[in-house]
């Protein structure tokens, strides 16, 4: 938009110059030398002075008045203006690059407290620098006082500078985090859910592109009833995320990302790597592409319908391992997982526990 006090100087100052050449020519050109012989260019301007020679906005109909009155910019140096403030938006208190960590932060305000925030955003040269070496993800055996394994709390220590969680960071209080994997839909979802709504307890459901386009009617109840739908890859390849390309594995992130948005009205950000199989540079491309990777820190051997627990020893299993900040890892193909979820809630919540 034109600066209204630069065009009302501006056209003040030109018709300045205007009115100054007609007096000039009168002086020189005039054949009656002596009827204007006292008049000088200082009574000139003192007469224009007391003359209304402001001009308003309103006054330019057409845009070439514009490009006589407007100054014209030199070029912007785009290395000198990354990171620059817009002097209007510097008055508000406002950078005129908003940082990426704000509009994260804001978006977070209704994201589950699994999410968390980056203060920068990774580029791709900095992903290419990062290590590809996979990495498997299991948490361990080993416990502190608490109960919580110490394999997560080392994994969140060393890789606590991307946007993922393999514990809660606020995990001495008694949190806990039910997450389900959905590669396949075995039959049990509507139960789980029937259970979740009964027990006001809210989860994470984390679909594949294959579950996405074979049970639409599920996944259009998780959102309605309040989930979190979480993205577990396009393909779910067995060798996991690092053996792809960094091209291939961004593409197994945001094409179901785009699936889910466009079909569902939904935005995804959470995400679980397939086998809990990673890399640095596959924790670089979560954080390009605005994602939390989630992993977990309670996960047991239900993912295979024909070989499952007692429901004894199921429910023993899972509350034995209650602890702060968990993130428990179930498969909804369990049967066992179905039946014991109901009991397992009330045994938390019987410990003090809130589920997240």
């Amino acid at each position: 938009m034109t600066n209204k006090k630069y065009i009302k100087k501006t056209g003040k100052n030109f018709q300045k110059i205007i009115i100054c050449a007609v007096a000039m020519f009168m002086l020189t050109g005039c054949a009656e030398e002596d009827a204007i012989s006292n008049i000088s260019v200082n009574e000139v301007e003192a007469e224009i002075e007391d003359t209304d020679t402001s001009i308003e906005e309103n006054d330019i109909e057409d845009t070439d008045d514009v490009e006589l009155i407007v100054e014209e910019k030199p070029p912007i140096n785009e290395e000198e203006a990354e990171g620059s403030v817009s002097p209007t938006l510097e008055a508000e208190g406002e950078s005129a690059i908003t940082p990426t960590a704000e509009v994260l932060q804001e978006q977070e305000a209704d994201r589950s407290p699994l999410a968390k925030t980056l203060e920068k955003i990774p580029t791709d040269t900095d992903i290419q620098a990062m290590s590809s070496e996979a990495s498997g993800w299991g948490q361990g055996t080993q416990t502190d006082d608490l109960n919580r394994p110490s394999g997560c709390l080392q994994f969140q220590e060393n890789y606590g500078s991307h946007a993922v969680r393999y514990i809660m960071d606020d995990s001495e209080e008694k949190y806990i985090y039910l997450t389900f994997d959905e590669g396949y839909e075995n039959g049990y979802t509507p139960e789980i859910l029937d259970v979740l709504k009964e027990k006001k307890v809210k989860a994470v459901f984390f679909i594949t592109m294959d579950y996405a386009k074979k049970e639409p009617e599920l996944v259009q109840r998780m959102i309605e009833e309040g989930h979190v739908v979480g993205n577990h890859s396009v393909t779910h390849p067995s060798a996991g995320i690092p053996s792809l390309s960094l091209e291939q594995q961004e593409n197994e992130v945001m094409e179901l990302h785009n699936y889910v948005k466009e079909n569902f009205d939904y935005e995804m950000y959470l995400f679980r790597f397939p086998a809990g199989i990673f890399s640095e540079q596959s924790l670089g491309i979560l954080d390009k592409c605005g994602y939390t990777g989630v992993f977990w820190s309670f996960a047991y051997h239900d993912w295979d319908p024909d070989n499952q627990m007692s429901y004894d020893e199921a429910l023993k299993k899972t509350t034995d391992c209650i602890h702060p900040g968990a993130v428990y890892l179930l498969h909804a193909v369990s049967s066992t997982n179905t039946a014991i979820l109901g009991e397992f809630i009330d045994t938390a919540i019987a410990q003090g526990y809130t589920f997240k």
